[in-house]
């Protein structure tokens, strides 16, 4: 039996990232999996982060989280939730966001580098990250990932690909985001231990 340092994983990203990994089997066959989709899944990301933020405008709980000015924003941003539009130049700039998140699980090693970057996904969207506010709730979070989850297998089940290339690239991708998951959850728990 393999010993787990618990405290470790709560203080070391490089360590929880290796745990998880090993854990769920995210392996080298995964990230060449990911790789081999790169002609074509990157063709179809617009029309991903088109459809994901389609999604987050139609409804109130997540729409509001794109009224106050977003980090890194310097535009004119909507006076209310009423006035927010698919238009408007800060959802370009998130969207924007996006399309750099996909392209870095598809292009970028998954190094110290990658680490440091999932674990500031999830720490982005809390006050922790420095705009008080911005602080999205966790079920807003799981619902994002859910649906780029099966956003991304409909995506991967339409390529036109071998079967098992589409399998492989599925359950690489689904790896991928419980890691991602777990980066976005830590900053929402209180670490307890018994």
């Amino acid at each position: 039996m393999k010993h787990i340092d618990e405290q470790l994983l709560e203080t070391d990203l490089a360590y929880r990232f290796e745990y998880l990994k090993e854990f769920i089997g995210f392996d080298e066959a995964d990230v060449t999996a990911i790789r081999n989709t790169i002609p074509h899944f990157a063709p179809r990301i617009n029309g991903l982060v088109d459809a994901t933020y389609e999604r987050l405008l139609n409804y109130d709980a997540t729409a509001r989280h794109f009224v106050p000015r977003q980090h890194g924003y310097e535009g004119a941003v909507p006076e209310s939730l009423e006035e927010l539009t698919a238009e408007e130049n800060q959802i370009k700039f998130r969207k924007d966001h996006l399309q750099r998140y996909f392209m870095k699980l598809l292009g970028h090693s998954y190094d110290a580098k990658m680490v440091l970057y999932l674990d500031m996904v999830g720490k982005i969207h809390t006050p922790k990250a420095g705009n008080e506010q911005l602080d999205i709730s966790l079920v807003q979070m799981n619902a994002l990932l859910g649906l780029i989850s099966d956003q991304l297998i409909e995506i991967f089940l339409e390529l036109d690909i071998p079967d098992d290339q589409k399998f492989a690239a599925i359950r690489a991708f689904q790896k991928l985001l419980w890691i991602q998951n777990d980066f976005i959850s830590r900053h929402y728990v209180a670490i307890s231990h018994d």
